[in-house]
């Protein structure tokens, strides 16, 4: 089993859940209203006048064979739109109940 955590901006949540649907998975949780910045170009989320927008973060936990194609998926919508900022982080999860 693997933990998904997706970072992306509040815009897109109903694109983001709509791509974890498509890979086939159900359950989800939603932080609404991350603040942060990229590591690499991507400007500040703050709530602030200066940096009004907000991200937002989703993890889902899946088995193995879900990892891939959600990832495929979010990669595809991060590249059609670079202003989303999306990132994807995999564990991997030893026990759950």
């Amino acid at each position: 089993m693997k933990a998904i955590f997706i970072s992306y901006n509040q815009a897109y949540y109903s694109e983001i859940v709509e791509a974890i649907e498509q890979a086939g998975v159900r359950g989800y949780t939603q932080w609404p209203g991350i603040r942060g910045r990229g590591s690499v170009d991507g400007e500040p989320h703050e709530g602030s006048h200066a940096w009004p927008t907000h991200n937002d973060a989703v993890i889902t936990f899946v088995p193995d064979e879900k990892v891939e194609p959600i990832l495929e998926l979010m990669k595809a919508k991060d590249e059609e739109a670079p202003a989303l900022g999306l990132r994807c982080f995999v564990w991997t999860i030893d026990k759950a109940y």
